[in-house]
Order: structure tokens, then sequence, then C-alpha cells
């Protein structure tokens, strides 16, 4: 069982920046990739980022790319969203999501239903 608990989200003009945390408690956090998840309004929830167990390997939705960075540090159980340039169409509620299954490959990372714990959420608004 892995507990996530995210936290840094807020309002910002465009063009800011927001860092986002996700703590993780319960057992063997090293050993799950994790993921950033978001869902507007009325939207289906869509894949932001992705890092494997190790920190190895990331994996970006093309339209975060170049702006976003997620990192982890496992030895604080934390995983983090770094979110610069943002947009106002980044507005949406963010999730951090833990996968225990081995992933291979952007299409796994991607794929939310390989994630089986979820944090409750934090809001990120961008304004114009």
């Amino acid at each position: 069982q892995v507990q996530l608990v995210e936290s840094g989200g807020g309002q910002v003009q465009a063009g800011g920046s927001l860092r986002l945390s996700c703590a993780a408690s319960g057992r063997a956090f090293s050993s799950y990739a994790m993921g950033w998840f978001r869902q507007a309004p009325g939207k289906e929830r869509e894949f932001v980022a992705a890092i494997s167990w190790s920190g190895d390997s990331t994996y970006y939705a093309d339209s975060v790319k170049g702006r976003f960075t997620i990192s982890r540090d496992n030895a604080k159980n934390t995983v983090y969203l770094q979110m610069n340039s943002l947009k106002p169409e980044d507005t949406a509620v963010y999730y951090c999501a833990a996968a225990a299954a081995r992933c291979s490959g952007y299409g796994c990372y991607a794929n939310r239903y390989q994630y089986g714990y979820w944090g409750q959420g934090t809001q990120v608004t961008v304004s114009s």
C-alpha cells in the first residue's frame, strides 16, 4: 500500500512557474514508477509526465515537453513536477500516481490504468 499526498498547487499568471510535490508513505516507494496526470473540468484525466523507479527514465506528454520536469528523491519518498512557462490550458487538478507494475516505454507509463495508487489532487490555475 502506498499513500500519496500532493502539494504545491495554486494560482499563477501565464508564464509563471510552480513546483508540485507528492509525498509518499508506505512501503518500498523506490520500487514504484511514478506519474503525474491532470484533469480539467469536463475533460478526461490525461497523462502529463512519468519517471521510472530508478529515475533513469522520464516521459512527457507533447503538450508539456520542454516546460515541465519530473524528478524524484527516493530518500525523501517524494516526486516533483517543476512546471515552467505555464499556460492557461495547463489549468487542471493535478494528480500524483504510483505504479507497482513493471513498465516499459511511453505507452505503458502514459496509461493511467497502469497506476494503482492515486493522490487526492492539487488545483493549478493559470490566468492569462
